[in-house]
């Protein structure tokens, strides 16, 4: 990301130093908040749970559209601009700077606070227990439980909720979009979007009492509001 001399001067006047999306860092990790001691363990892979999510997903295999597919695909992305439907086109990284930048660092953080977890139980994904199941987006081994994506798109709708109130529920509906959008696209159980959907509940509250976090979000609801005319 390419800042300009004017925006650097705004973040100094702000208080605010940016970091480039390459460079952030979490504003806190698995430390400060331990998912395994707060989320129950997911359902055994042989459970009637586990084959009924494996059903649930072939049916969807089996009548998911084209532009279906394209959506799963286009979601498979861990950024915040994905809530562009929402915002309307003046949410884009090149008008928020300092928003991005502050953006950067709570996808980050749901990483640090949910990569431990993932590996900790160790869900195999769902074409790694039934062959049939094949996802139309990036395969991934990693721990499937509690989904990252969701955490993310639930996260991250938390915050946004928070600095424009103004469109809460079409906020929440598109993290409900966006994690559904990892069981379309044949990647996770649906268990695991719920759980990411309570993870991203529990990273919320404990981020809103960072002090790091409130430093950065300031600056960063200032910039939003003043960028969508609010």
């Amino acid at each position: 990301m390419r800042l300009t001399f004017a925006a650097l001067a705004l973040f100094a006047s702000l208080g605010f130093t940016p970091a480039l999306a390459a460079d952030a860092q979490p504003f806190i990790t698995a430390k400060d908040v331990d998912l395994t001691r707060f989320l129950p363990a997911p359902p055994a892979n042989d459970s009637v749970q586990t084959k009924a999510e494996i059903a649930e997903l072939l049916t969807i295999q089996a009548s998911r559209t084209p532009a279906m597919e394209a959506a799963a695909r286009a979601d498979a992305v861990e950024n915040v601009w994905r809530f562009a439907d929402v915002l309307g086109p003046k949410f884009n990284e090149a008008t928020l700077p300092a928003f991005s930048a502050f953006f950067a660092r709570v996808v980050e953080t749901e990483g640090a606070v949910v990569d431990p977890a993932k590996d900790y139980w160790k869900r195999p994904r769902p074409h790694m227990l039934n062959k049939d199941v094949k996802p139309v987006v990036k395969l991934s081994t990693s721990g499937a439980w509690p989904s990252g994506h969701s955490t993310v798109g639930y996260l991250m709708a938390t915050v946004l909720a928070s600095m424009v109130p103004e469109q809460r529920d079409a906020l929440f509906a598109r993290a409900a979009a966006y994690a559904e959008n990892r069981i379309i696209g044949g990647i996770h159980y649906r268990s695991d979007t719920v759980m990411g959907r309570t993870a991203g509940a529990l990273i919320a509250q404990r981020l809103f009492l960072d002090a790091d976090f409130q430093a950065g979000y300031g600056p960063a609801r200032a910039e939003l509001r003043a960028a969508l005319g609010l």
